[in-house]
């Protein structure tokens, strides 16, 4: 196979873009969550035993929550799935509108 490059060139090309797109790359992550959470790395979407974990209840909970309004499920598919940012918010203590 002919290029138009000697190999050694061709690599060095190669090594000089990754290198100028991988800083991009890293740019272009989601912005940091509002709530820190110890040992818990940013997911945009969390399956319900995930959620169940993270408050330590059950499924039946969740499913109350969900029924109160409390927390809202995105179905894909058959699978149930909650935003980041719905957790979030139900982390949040709740403002109490009389001051």
């Amino acid at each position: 196979m002919w290029f138009p490059f000697d190999p050694d060139q061709f690599w060095q090309r190669v090594r000089i873009i990754i290198r100028e797109e991988v800083p991009n790359a890293e740019r272009s992550r989601p912005a940091e969550p509002l709530y820190e959470t110890p040992d818990l790395t940013y997911k945009p979407l969390f399956k319900l035993a995930e959620v169940c974990k993270l408050f330590q209840v059950t499924k039946p909970t969740i499913y109350e929550w969900i029924r109160r309004g409390r927390l809202k499920r995105h179905k894909i598919k058959s699978r149930v799935f909650f935003l980041w940012n719905d957790i979030q918010q139900l982390l949040q203590p709740e403002q109490d509108s009389r001051d």
